[in-house]
């Protein structure tokens, strides 16, 4: 009985751990039409990022909207190194196409600068 009590424990914290360690990096899941969809609160201070693996030949159109203004990227990482494919200051919106030349994962991330949460709604489609 007692061990049952402490594994319950030891389950709801790594589940209240992970909640809160992964809660500003999502991982992206495409639906059966290729879309993501995701809308997130942004703390002063804080950010969001959207991750996922992509290959070469894919092409993502992406768009957003911010309620205040944020600084926006896309980035992989080589080694220690990040690359940017797009890199915005302080906008509340933007939309464009990512073409994929190399295999990697890919992030959208949006940090709110602001003394105030922004609201940042995403939309990112898979083009045929």
């Amino acid at each position: 009985m007692q061990r049952t009590k402490f594994a319950l424990a030891g389950v709801a914290l790594v589940m209240v751990q992970q909640a809160f360690a992964s809660s500003h990096i999502v991982e992206i899941a495409w639906s059966r039409d290729g879309a993501f969809l995701h809308g997130a609160s942004v703390e002063p201070g804080k950010f969001v990022e959207l991750c996922g693996k992509l290959a070469p030949g894919d092409a993502i159109r992406w768009e957003f909207a911010a309620s205040a203004p944020v600084d926006f990227n896309i980035h992989y990482h080589v080694g220690k190194e990040a690359e940017f494919p797009a890199k915005q200051v302080q906008v509340s919106s933007g939309q464009d196409t990512l073409r994929v030349a190399v295999r990697e994962d890919y992030c959208w991330m949006w940090s709110n600068k602001s003394s105030g949460r922004a609201r940042i709604d995403v939309r990112l489609q898979r083009q045929n």
